[in-house]
């Protein structure tokens, strides 16, 4: 997501031998850890998160394989009362439409699976009913986390994916079966080459017949990949005290790789593993209200590949008829 992740792997094998060579990627930070060999020899780790903590960006965390635990939320950094960013009046890049409006009789999505970067292309990208998307950080305990806080896995946000959507042209259950066929929603905190509770799968429901969807077909994904699933599943309700389930992202992250000069990465991994047809996990008092409305020779020609190759895929959303 960053050039950290890939381009300074070498820095904390430096930083672990020699101190002084951080002053080739951290120098205001660097008389912080001078003369402390010792000290980082012993607990690697632990000290240069406390070395590097006003930075608040978790360098080391994603250098050396992020939290495995969530953070308590009496831990959490305190965030602030103002929003940040300030998106008011951004229009997405691709569709242009004000990213913060929800017309009458359309509905929300929140998830997380990965580097928000490949999950929001993803979805943008679905032929019809999608109004527009924004990435942002989901379910944690920070006020207004900035994105460097949310990567530094002290706020206990997630990276996410929030879908304004129109259900009579896109089913919620096309939504959510993009989601689980998009990534591995059994590698617990990290996805791909990201490790660390800021990109755990989750998928966060606003009522009983969401949550009840993502549990049915949960169960029938988990039986095909033969793996436990460990995404997070949660009512948004349960953030409201935290200041809600979603905070947006910076304007820069939104609809990133549809931008010119941007990086294409993304961590998603794909499993190839079509999730099992509808009529076999719905429950069947739900089945007629929320029936799927991408056929099969959609999801045949367009799913999710393995290798995450929405990255070089167009921009435009998918014509419709185009399967």
């Amino acid at each position: 997501m960053v050039f950290l992740r890939r381009s300074y792997v070498l820095a904390s094998v430096l930083v672990a031998t020699n101190t002084s060579s951080c002053a080739a990627f951290v120098p205001s930070k660097l008389s912080k850890i001078q003369n402390t060999t010792s000290k980082v020899l012993a607990q690697p780790t632990a000290f240069l998160r406390n070395a590097f903590q006003p930075l608040k960006m978790g360098i080391f965390d994603m250098l050396m394989g992020g939290d495995s635990q969530l953070i308590a939320p009496e831990k959490a950094l305190p965030g602030r009362s103002r929003k940040m960013p300030n998106i008011d009046g951004y229009k997405h890049y691709i569709t242009g439409k004000d990213v913060q409006e929800i017309p009458e009789g359309f509905e929300v999505c929140v998830f997380a699976n990965g580097c928000f970067w490949g999950s929001e292309k993803g979805i943008w990208r679905l032929p019809e009913g999608i109004h527009s998307t924004t990435v942002g950080y989901c379910a944690g305990f920070t006020p207004n986390p900035s994105y460097e806080e949310a990567c530094s896995g002290q706020t206990g946000h997630t990276e996410g994916v929030r879908v304004v959507f129109d259900p009579s042209k896109v089913s919620y259950v096309d939504i959510m079966r993009w989601f689980w066929e998009a990534h591995d929603p059994c590698s617990g905190m990290g996805q791909g080459n990201d490790r660390g509770t800021q990109y755990r799968s989750g998928i966060y429901y606003d009522n009983d017949d969401q949550k009840r969807l993502i549990e049915a077909s949960k169960d029938a994904y988990e039986k095909q990949i033969g793996k436990p699933i460990t995404t997070e599943i949660a009512a948004a309700s349960d953030y409201d005290k935290y200041g809600g389930l979603w905070y947006y992202g910076e304007v820069y992250h939104q609809q990133y790789l549809a931008k010119p000069g941007a990086r294409p990465y993304c961590s998603a991994q794909p499993q190839g593993i079509a999730l099992a047809p509808y009529e076999e996990w719905v429950p069947q008092d739900l089945k007629e209200k929320y029936k799927p409305t991408l056929p099969e020779a959609f999801w045949k020609k367009h799913a999710p590949q393995k290798g995450c190759s929405v990255v070089n895929s167009p921009n435009e959303p998918i014509a419709v008829g185009d399967w």
